[in-house]
């Protein structure tokens, strides 16, 4: 073969590559835009990418926690674009080899996006479109641009075909990123939830928190604020596309192992007496010294009264909360019905709940990992018990009641990081939300421990601000620090990994003093 026929071909395999991509991405534009008109949870990167959701082990989930923090959605959505950008080139250089065989590929990836749509919960009546459409339109695409690009390959005329062709192909993919585009602005346009959320008035609390102590934030910069403003509260969940659910839709219903079921409304939630409380959640995933947790102040009415509405069953032990995107969530009954301030949330910092957060209504409970508790856009509860019913990362290795862990972490001065030499301060974090933490001591190259000062605690539901002087010299040093909870029980020095209920150790940083 001739160094002029190997270019050739080479060429031709990057043309018919190209074809395969515009194709896909046509298709898959125009199916993001009817998803948005008629079923937007039917979206085929939402679908197949929950789907991936659902099926990853937990190790995954805590390598993509690790690696990505909270951005893990951006980076699972990119690698799905990336996965089928590979796929569609490949389709269409096997198309042009042999036709029919690259738009079976591509009919197949719309048909699992038809399949993903259709088992997913809640499924409308028009979760299959989407992803017919996406089929559809990717294969017609590219035996139109396969079907133009065959007369170039097998004449090999001057460039003027080839230009054609490649105006063609990419006209296509404009076509298709358009559609995108617009279908991202049509999903926003049909649904105008953020109006109603905005110009939502928030019922005065029957029962007001206390406002937050003076002394609860010592305001050291690189300090984590006390409250954590809701731009920066974390957010940990299965939803690649947050869930929006007009209020006047939303519902809630609590049935199993009661004596009577309980259905509620929008109206009829925000007609009961609210109470505010100040509650810390964290997300199981979150590693000895991580950031997957936040504060702050919650409006709604608590779980127990509406429990005792439905009359609970004395055999009854856990109680399965539900989603609007189908996570369900196994809670212990006892931390529903205690004295604990259990919520179903409407309000997070003076304002509704955001969309990301749970809008219109979320569950708030002190005491518990978010995975067992914290169900966001909750629709239902079903009582029942931990040996009749598993939640969603139960039935993959995670620990059924998920209790907070005693722990504490070093904000300032930052791992890695460097300080002047002279006074300054060591300060961070701890917490163990429902006991309460009494103190924290900190470790300075493997000396004696020393008592640092806490901060005011808003209450024991929350996390407190500690600090430490510190006459820094020169050189590196290491850095750790361990609570002690208002049980009297000390932080443990055993690592543990976060599965399957927790991670726990000491966090250490080394410092650089110059």
């Amino acid at each position: 073969m001739t160094h002029a026929m190997r270019e050739t071909r080479a060429g031709d395999r990057l043309r018919s590559a190209a074809a395969g991509l515009s194709a896909a991405v046509v298709g898959v534009g125009v199916a993001e835009l009817v998803a948005a008109i008629v079923e937007p949870a039917a979206s085929p990167f939402a679908v197949i990418g929950g789907g991936l959701i659902d099926l990853a082990p937990a190790w995954a989930k805590d390598t993509a926690i690790a690696l990505f923090g909270t951005g893990d959605k951006i980076a699972l959505i990119t690698g799905i674009a990336l996965v089928l950008a590979v796929v569609a080139a490949g389709a269409g250089i096997l198309e042009l080899r042999r036709s029919g065989l690259g738009a079976t590929i591509l009919g197949g990836l719309g048909a699992l996006a038809v399949v993903a749509a259709m088992i997913r919960p809640g499924a409308g009546p028009f979760a299959w479109l989407p992803g017919i459409v996406a089929g559809v339109v990717a294969v017609v695409a590219l035996r139109l641009l396969i079907r133009r690009l065959r007369p170039i390959a097998g004449l090999r005329p001057d460039g003027v075909d080839r230009r054609r062709f490649l105006v063609w192909t990419a006209g296509a993919a404009a076509v298709g990123v358009a559609t995108l585009i617009v279908g991202n602005v049509a999903r926003g346009a049909t649904r105008s939830i953020d109006a109603v959320r905005s110009a939502l008035q928030l019922p005065k609390a029957a029962s007001a928190a206390p406002p937050v102590p003076a002394g609860a934030d010592l305001d050291i910069p690189g300090l984590a604020p006390v409250v954590t403003p809701n731009a920066e509260f974390y957010r940990i969940d299965t939803a690649l596309i947050v869930p929006r659910i007009d209020p006047a839709d939303w519902s809630l219903r609590i049935h199993g192992m009661v004596d009577r079921e309980v259905v509620i409304s929008w109206d009829e939630l925000l007609a009961l007496p609210m109470q505010e409380a100040d509650v810390t959640l964290a997300c199981v995933s979150n590693t000895v010294g991580g950031d997957l947790i936040g504060n702050a102040r919650w409006l709604g009415h608590p779980v127990r009264e509406l429990l005792a509405r439905a009359g609970v069953s004395a055999d009854a032990d856990m109680v399965l909360s539900t989603s609007a995107d189908g996570f369900t969530a196994s809670t212990p009954l006892e931390a529903l019905i205690d004295d604990r301030d259990a919520l179903f949330a409407i309000g997070m910092n003076g304002e509704p709940l955001p969309m990301e957060h749970g809008f219109p209504v979320r569950m708030v409970v002190p005491g518990l990992y978010g995975y067992v508790s914290a169900t966001k856009w909750v629709t239902q509860l079903e009582v029942t018990r931990f040996d009749r019913a598993t939640a969603y990362w139960t039935t993959r290795g995670w620990s059924d009641h998920g209790p907070i862990k005693l722990q504490s972490r070093i904000d300032v001065p930052r791992g890695g990081g460097s300080v002047e030499p002279g006074e300054t301060v060591i300060a961070g974090m701890a917490w163990q939300q429902h006991v309460g933490v009494d103190g924290v001591e900190v470790r300075i190259d493997g000396g004696d421990w020393q008592r640092a000062e806490l901060a005011d605690a808003i209450s024991t539901d929350t996390w407190v601000q500690w600090r430490l002087p510190w006459t820094a010299q020169s050189g590196r040093h290491t850095l750790e620090c361990r609570a002690i909870g208002a049980d009297g029980k000390t932080q443990t020095d055993q690592p543990a990994a976060p599965a399957p209920d927790g991670a726990q150790g000491w966090h250490r940083v080394e410092v650089s003093v110059a």
